[in-house]
């Protein structure tokens, strides 16, 4: 019997998202890059530019463009510019970010304090200590916790790279996109305590940001479940330390105007 229809295959606008804000209490969301496309920056700050619960906009630059200055000259008009993502765990070169024109852009990035959103899989992560070393005072933020492989209860490898990485003040992670990485039929909050947990204890409160990788998280899950999971998973905390995660560490990483 052949597969039903990815939940995906439609429009998802601020609309279908700011009913679940309201209702969760958060002021409001990032919304992060899906497509390596120019039109795509301009289509996402026009949208923020019309809906408040739009803070900031990680949009997608083409880092090996020699003119990547002009191009960031004109993202930066936009007061919810706050930084830039490139799919770097599809391209088929795992060295990718090291190429010598990439390294050119982030330091466009570096120079202009932008935040960078590092897309990666645990192959990835061996080279970013070589990264950093290139690229000291660039802020950098792993998303999804560079997706570990949850489905099968992998741990080892990446959390040493992990730990390597995260000694450098300046690169922050992301607790998101962890149940889509797990069974997407038949997960449990508890599978995502343990890389959780690690991540807590490399990275801290201050260093840690939620994210719900909505609307990809719908193909495993809602948003609300998102949220429960991630909650479970991390486990008592003081009120002041969760509130940290769950905006205030973004907020200060991306500089968003609240």
């Amino acid at each position: 019997m052949p597969p039903g229809p990815s939940p995906l295959r439609r429009n998802f606008l601020p609309a279908d998202l700011e009913p679940t804000l309201t209702q969760n209490t958060f002021d409001g969301t990032v919304v992060v890059q899906a497509a390596q496309v120019p039109e795509e920056a301009t289509w996402l700050l026009n949208l923020a530019s019309q809906h408040k619960s739009i803070l900031g906009v990680v949009a997608w630059a083409d880092l090996k463009d020699p003119k990547i200055g002009s191009v960031l000259d004109q993202l930066q008009k936009h007061p919810k510019f706050v930084g830039v993502r490139h799919i770097v765990h599809d391209e088929p070169d795992v060295r990718w970010i090291m190429q010598p024109e990439v390294i050119r852009g982030l330091k466009e990035l570096e120079n202009r304090k932008i935040p960078y959103d590092l897309l990666l899989r645990p192959s990835h992560l061996p080279y970013i200590p070589a990264l950093i070393e290139k690229l000291p005072n660039l802020p950098m933020v792993v998303d999804h916790i560079a997706k570990p492989y949850i489905k099968e209860g992998t741990f080892d490898g990446w959390a040493q790279d992990m730990e390597r990485i995260a000694k450098h003040p300046h690169l922050y992670c992301k607790v998101s996109g962890m149940i889509t990485e797990a069974d997407h039929k038949d997960w449990k909050s508890e599978q995502l305590t343990p890389y959780v947990q690690h991540v807590l204890k490399l990275f801290g409160f201050d260093r840690l940001m939620f994210g719900s990788d909505w609307p990809v998280c719908k193909l495993a899950g809602t948003w609300k479940q998102v949220l429960a999971a991630f909650t479970q998973a991390l486990g008592p905390q003081p009120a002041d330390e969760r509130a940290k995660i769950l905006g205030s560490t973004a907020a200060k990483f991306y500089g968003l105007r609240l």
